[in-house]
């Protein structure tokens, strides 16, 4: 018999503004705290030298989480020309110089290179697994992995500034899998002057933004509001369905919800059955019930979210 969770059964997705110089997993830990969730997880890790979007899923929401990872990404960042270091960014050691420095008319004309749908080496100092061990791991103890290109998609690259010689910000927005670090490395290459991120932000992850965001020590105080300290950090969380927003929903009744709630497939009947097919988010009178596939004339569910009746009612 396994244990039991220990924390509270919250549920909802917490939209983070991460500071820098902390670690995403430090992050996570601190909102488990702050809550006392039995359980967390988050949304596309960011480095330590990143700030911005980190949503965060508590309790039920977790079960969303492939869906808002898999969603468009945007970034702004600042690259540095004239040094590649070993991680690709501003922590790491020069590896490679140069003296040339790119003007505007080359860094626009090198983009377009790099959006679409483009092959991608990722970083040495990256999360991926290489024979059951993480590539950081790997490049800390000296020897670098060689990981092999993948594909990616880059849906937008743009010039933004450039403050001088040595620098210029660019905003991306991107597919999973893109490592901004990545790119800088990439064109600083086809540039010839080679250049490594030394400034990164993440401004949105699918429907999460910075206009809706919220950061530790806020949280921190709200936690030490008094007995009132829980409830007001539940008013902070959104719904499940936010995350879904870019899914189609179907609404279900009270009965077939039940059917649904128990992981059993419900008939799409009647004049305003829904004309879909694919994964779509069911629905009862507002509340997430499951994430699903049309298929047939049928939703088959495929994640059940149980409890979302105890979601703070202004956040539904």
């Amino acid at each position: 018999m396994g244990r039991r969770r220990r924390g509270r059964p919250v549920s909802g997705w917490l939209n983070l503004d991460k500071a820098a110089g902390q670690t995403s997993t430090a992050a996570v830990a601190t909102v488990r705290r702050l809550f006392q969730a039995a359980r967390t997880g988050h949304a596309g890790t960011l480095d330590p030298l990143a700030t911005g979007i980190l949503p965060i899923a508590l309790g039920e929401a977790t079960k969303s989480v492939a869906i808002v990872q898999a969603g468009l990404k945007t970034y702004r960042f600042c690259v540095r020309w004239g040094v590649q270091t070993t991680t690709d960014d501003g922590e790491g050691f020069a590896m490679e110089h140069s003296s040339a420095r790119p003007d505007a008319a080359a860094i626009i004309g090198a983009l377009a290179g790099f959006t679409g749908d483009i092959m991608q080496r990722p970083p040495a100092f990256s999360a991926i697994k290489v024979h059951g061990e993480r590539a950081y791991d790997l490049a800390r103890e000296g020897a670098p992995p060689d990981l092999p290109a993948r594909p990616v998609s880059v849906e937008r690259f743009e010039l933004t500034a450039r403050p001088d010689a040595d620098h210029a910000t660019f905003e991306c927005v991107c597919g999973t899998g893109t490592y901004v670090r990545a790119l800088a490395r990439d064109i600083g290459r086809e540039l010839g002057c080679f250049g490594h991120v030394s400034a990164l932000r993440r401004t949105a992850v699918g429907p999460f933004d910075e206009a809706r965001s919220v950061e530790l020590a806020d949280l921190e105080a709200t936690a030490k509001a008094g007995d009132g300290g829980l409830a007001a950090l539940d008013a902070v969380l959104k719904p499940i369905s936010f995350a879904l927003a870019d899914m189609p929903e179907i609404a279900f009744s009270a009965s077939d919800a039940a059917r649904l709630s128990r992981g059993q497939q419900v008939l799409l009947r009647g004049r305003d059955a829904p004309v879909i097919s694919g994964m779509a988010h069911a629905t009862h009178a507002g509340v997430s019930v499951a994430i699903g596939e049309v298929s047939q004339g049928a939703f088959q569910p495929r994640r059940v979210f149980l409890g979302q009746s105890d979601l703070p009612h202004e956040n539904r």
